[in-house]
């Protein structure tokens, strides 16, 4: 069984960036999703989900062999049906970190900070910028039924992880905490 489980959430059509962000490349042609799972595993997660939802089958063939791919038929509904989603989907682990696809420039060290916050069934961390909260998120088992059920439509788990005090992993002098939503360059 593994111990930490990477989920990536990569299942929306990015409107704003002008196509799904599951397709997207850096400018030396690595694919964001490819580079999201390569991270995760870097920073210590034992294996990787990706939930994909819009061109679900292109963005699949872009995975590397070390990542299970979940497609949501939800995906038009937003975040927060994608994260449900994708949580309800995840094998028997002791905990959960979530990111995004979209946070191409994150390094392994954030992961690894944000995991050095606990690895229990009861951990509940993520990772602010400057104080300010982003991703990723930690989630020990215990919390997975519950974040679940406060998801909503385009809503994150952000309420539930206030409510349920989670712990903020500072994590500025690493990464700017930016997803990127728009085309050009990094």
């Amino acid at each position: 069984m593994p111990e930490v489980v990477g989920l990536v959430l990569a299942a929306g059509a990015g409107s704003r960036y002008g196509s799904p962000k599951a397709l997207a490349r850096t400018p030396d042609g690595e694919p964001w999703i490819r580079r999201a799972v390569r991270t995760l595993l870097a920073g210590g997660c034992d294996e990787v989900v990706v939930v994909l939802g819009a061109e679900a089958a292109d963005a699949a063939a872009l995975l590397p062999a070390e990542a299970r791919a979940v497609v949501t038929e939800r995906w038009r509904e937003g975040l927060g049906a994608s994260l449900a989603d994708g949580v309800a989907a995840l094998p028997e682990a002791d905990v959960a970190l979530v990111s995004l696809v979209d946070l191409p420039g994150l390094p392994p060290a954030v992961v690894e900070r944000v995991l050095d916050a606990g690895r229990g069934r009861a951990a509940l961390a993520r990772a602010v910028y400057d104080g300010r909260p982003g991703h990723p998120v930690l989630l020990g088992r215990d919390h997975w039924a519950g974040f679940r059920d406060a998801l909503r439509g385009d809503r994150g788990g952000r309420s539930y992880l206030e409510t349920h005090g989670a712990q903020h992993v500072e994590c500025g002098d690493l990464f700017t905490g930016e997803d990127v939503d728009r085309a050009g360059p990094l």
